[in-house]
């Protein structure tokens, strides 16, 4: 069979991930008929079985395992040449995914680990879940726990830990997660300790942190961002079934990869630091020390 249409095997390989055709419908902007269409030609073209239509959705057959494989390869190809393509002159970007206050904490410090003379150029991509480095969604993640897999190489860069935050200790009610939303384990805590307290609830932790900042209930923050919140102080010790480590993950075929070298230390190095002192308001900036 000539490879005429990589779609279609983009197309498989969102189904085959998901399982089914509502998932990758998602994740695609396609209807499920057109995705049912799509996978049908697929195994007319190649010959082969690719799933295994049931109850519990589209779940790939041996054939498909191995494809997906295959084309999981070509996503990071496709990755890497469209990243290529859109690049400006100039150092190449690294693209570095964390969560909302990671991501945040890090742009705010930018001059304390990285100036425009530097040979690599910062993409910041805020996401709270783990973005694909196997796939080169991104090149560098931050994430809350070792790399388990062969294929990712880590360094742990420190500790994070979570305390409840309010105006004042006499605010009550919560500040949850919405029905939608990728369940952090924060979110999943407030959840479970304090669902039946929960008076306000967004999708955005930063929409949560401002109905705090505003006196609508408690939040659970990271200690680093909920300290250099205006308005919002601790009311409740840290929360030790929160308190996770702090990694620095990349993919281990692109770690020596100058550019993306030179982040990982750049950033690692940072993150490394303590945090700085607590903010009093908006005007303050953070000052940092460069290790």
């Amino acid at each position: 069979m000539q490879i005429t249409d990589w779609t279609d095997f983009r197309l498989f390989a969102a189904v085959a991930r998901a399982g089914s055709l509502a998932g990758a419908a998602r994740e695609t902007g396609l209807s499920q008929a057109t995705l049912s269409r799509r996978m049908t030609a697929l195994e007319q073209r190649t010959g082969r079985r690719l799933f295994v239509h049931g109850a519990s959705g589209y779940a790939p057959t041996a054939e498909g395992r191995a494809l997906l494989e295959r084309a999981k390869k070509m996503e990071a190809a496709a990755r890497d040449i469209a990243h290529w393509s859109a690049a400006q002159s100039g150092p190449p970007r690294v693209r570095i995914s964390a969560g909302t206050w990671t991501s945040d904490y890090l742009a705010r410090a930018l001059p304390a680990f990285w100036s425009k003379t530097d040979a690599w150029t910062p993409e910041f991509i805020s996401c709270n879940r783990d973005m694909d480095i196997e796939r080169r969604e991104v090149d560098i993640g931050v994430r809350n726990r070792r790399p388990t897999h062969p294929w990712l190489a880590g360094r742990r860069t420190g500790t994070v830990e979570h305390a409840a935050f309010a105006t004042s200790p006499d605010v009550t009610g919560w500040i949850g997660p919405s029905d939608d939303t990728a369940t952090l384990p924060s979110e999943a805590w407030t959840i479970t300790h304090h669902g039946d307290e929960m008076v306000a609830v967004s999708n955005d932790p930063a929409i949560r942190m401002a109905l705090a900042r505003g006196g609508a209930g408690r939040v659970v923050l990271p200690t680093f961002a909920g300290d250099a919140a205006p308005d919002l102080i601790r009311v409740s010790g840290i929360i030790d079934a929160l308190t996770s480590e702090e990694w620095l993950v990349c993919h281990q075929d692109t770690r020596h990869d100058p550019a993306i070298r030179a982040a990982l230390d750049a950033v690692g190095t940072f993150l490394s630091q303590p945090r700085p002192a607590p903010l009093q308001d908006d005007s303050q900036s953070l000052t940092f020390t460069v290790g």
